[in-house]
């Protein structure tokens, strides 16, 4: 089971429409239950975004390391840490 603190939450609520047309979530608690359902994973760099993205198959070929923070998928915490959610 997955713990997203209420920063990591309140950034997915805000930013949702990155990744999604619709809103997925309108509280903290139906935030957590989404990102639970989808397995979104918290890391603590680019690099580890870059390693994640790379051990599920995504093509990075031409990619640089800056451009994965503005995959639609990555949702950058401001103290540095980076969601990631498949949709």
């Amino acid at each position: 089971m997955h713990e997203y603190d209420d920063e990591v939450l309140n950034v997915f609520l805000k930013y949702q429409s990155k990744l999604f047309d619709e809103n997925v979530a309108d509280n903290l608690e139906e935030a957590e239950a989404f990102l639970e359902d989808c397995l979104a994973v918290v890391v603590n760099s680019l690099q580890e975004v870059w390693e994640y993205f790379d051990e599920n198959g995504v093509d990075l070929e031409g990619m640089e390391l800056e451009d994965i923070e503005d995959a639609s998928e990555v949702f950058k915490i401001p103290d540095g840490r980076y969601l990631i959610v498949e949709g």
